[in-house]
């Protein structure tokens, strides 16, 4: 086990850190301690399965947050009063507390990652995470073409955080471009329920889809030669996309697929147009390839 930081310490002893309440000490323990400093505010019960899975994240997190803030554990069970008067319909449901209203907060589970989030959102930011510290390495090396180090700085997160999608997502990129594709699905098999719509996990899974299909299609300068023998050849066109895309590139990738979509977007079942939307997914939204395609595709959708 890794020593606590001084902050840590000091929460650990903090003995206001992490407590039970109800409607008797609700005004003590959450309205005149967000005074202090925010007060993240648990509503459970005991028949609800989701409440005892984020209840230990949210104890994790709040720990390692070192004191900036603190966290009330409410049973609406022993407490429907509070549950009526802030109007909570489904649990479990997290409200944040600054200076005696509810200023954030969320309904449902959420990764880790998205509480740490929530918590530097609402108490300042204390300077990077060692977990987000190691996500910018990896993500820097992954981009310079070191395979080897990314995964290894990956790995090293999922160490102390198994949980954490960004590092599942990034690691299975990692087998991805190494061709380990049974690897890439091993470790996003990895993927914990309530994170399993997370951007870079659905990006991570395109990527992998759409490498597997590259690995069929054959080589890219058999499948130009085919393609501009037969401009009419979608399906050569198409798996020119497919391998270009494997290939890094992008932006002549969505291109091809595009002038499908211009010659005849109902091919194949409208495959080119489903396959530019995983492009998407796998690039993300702000990528100037996705930003460039998406503006086009309109044109052509909405000519």
């Amino acid at each position: 086990m890794e020593p606590l930081t001084a902050g840590q310490d000091a929460a650990a002893n903090d003995p206001n850190l992490i407590k039970d309440s109800g409607i008797a000490t609700f005004v003590q323990d959450v309205l005149e301690a967000s005074a202090q400093r925010p007060v993240l505010v648990d509503f459970w019960a005991p028949w609800c399965g989701p409440c005892k899975q984020l209840t230990p994240i949210l104890e994790k997190t709040v720990k390692a947050a070192g004191g900036r803030v603190a966290l009330v554990k409410v049973n609406i069970d022993d407490n429907p009063q509070i549950a009526q008067q802030l109007r909570i319909q489904s649990i479990p449901a997290v409200f944040v507390f600054k200076d005696g209203q509810p200023v954030d907060g969320f309904v449902g589970n959420q990764p880790e990652s998205q509480i740490r989030a929530l918590i530097n959102r609402v108490a300042g930011e204390s300077g990077p995470s060692r977990a987000d510290q190691m996500l910018e390495l990896a993500a820097q090396a992954f981009a310079s073409g070191d395979i080897t180090a990314a995964a290894q700085a990956y790995a090293q997160v999922l160490q102390e955080d198994k949980a954490n999608p960004a590092a599942i997502a990034g690691l299975a990129r990692c087998n991805i471009t190494s061709k380990n594709f049974d690897g890439a699905r091993q470790v996003l098999a990895l993927t914990p329920p309530d994170a399993e719509n997370h951007s870079e996990i659905t990006a991570a899974r395109a990527a992998l889809e759409l490498a597997e299909k590259s690995e069929t299609v054959g080589d890219i300068v058999g499948l130009q030669a085919a393609s501009d023998a037969n401009p009419a050849d979608h399906q050569a066109r198409f798996d020119l996309s497919l391998a270009l895309a494997a290939k890094g590139r992008n932006e002549e990738a969505a291109e091809h697929l595009l002038e499908i979509i211009r010659k005849n977007r109902a091919w194949n079942e409208e495959a080119a147009r489903k396959q530019l939307v995983r492009l998407f997914e796998i690039l993300g939204p702000e990528d100037p390839v996705t930003l460039d395609a998406r503006r086009k595709l309109s044109a052509i959708l909405f000519s």
